[in-house]
């Protein structure tokens, strides 16, 4: 199943993604189930949250993606929603 990942920053932490961007972009390419990523930005071009397209076999397993994940062990999210997701096009 296709899971919708999005998770938006708290105000004022672009510092804490920068210094975990690095550790944050090889969960995502370990993981075996990122369909596609990327940041969210704000009205500057700043980067202000994430959406990530999750391939997995049930909503457990994107749970267990998110919990895992240096952004959001670092306290980076405001907050961060999960949803089942229908690819149409693309």
């Amino acid at each position: 199943m296709l899971v919708a990942l999005m998770a938006r920053d708290k105000s004022g932490a672009l510092q804490t993604r920068l210094d975990n961007r690095d550790a944050h972009l090889a969960h995502l390419k370990s993981s075996g189930i990122v369909e596609m990523a990327g940041p969210l930005l704000d009205a500057d071009g700043g980067m202000c949250g994430s959406l990530i397209v999750l391939n997995v076999e049930n909503m457990g397993q994107a749970q267990a993606f998110v919990e895992a994940d240096p952004y959001g062990k670092a306290g980076l999210f405001d907050n961060v929603t999960l949803d089942a997701w229908n690819k149409v096009l693309g």
